[in-house]
């Protein structure tokens, strides 16, 4: 008598298992942090758990979002004005003769820039 799944068939085992020798060029990443000496790291703390108190203790402030600062943000990275289409000299026809990267700014193209394009600032020297 014939069971359902009786003629299932094993996938090929080479699919299942990547490369082994670059299996084992990935490595282990280890967490960023360092869990230090704090509440836990015993067994017995572990089990005997932290009280709230302790962890109010721990615990940092958010800063507030809405407070006044002073802090400028602008470093001179970003301009104010925005850059239109950066087309090459010969509107990328022909061969590549300079060795520098020079383009024209020709304008915003109606409003119909990329998130690449809109991203470009002028900034002043």
């Amino acid at each position: 008598m014939t069971q359902p799944g009786d003629d299932y068939e094993a996938p090929d085992q080479e699919a299942l298992v990547d490369d082994v020798d670059e299996m084992m060029d990935t490595g282990y990443s280890p967490p960023e942090s360092y869990r230090g000496e704090g509440f836990g790291t015993t067994a017995d703390e572990a089990v005997e758990g932290e009280s709230l108190d302790e962890r109010l203790r721990q615990e940092e402030p958010e800063p507030d979002p809405y407070a006044d600062t002073d802090e400028v943000l602008d470093d001179g990275e970003v301009g104010a004005a925005r850059a239109g289409r950066l087309v090459d000299p010969d509107a990328g026809f022909g061969e590549d003769t300079e060795s520098d990267l020079i383009a024209e700014d020709v304008g915003i193209d109606g409003a119909g820039a990329s998130a690449e394009e809109a991203a470009v600032h002028i900034v002043e020297d």
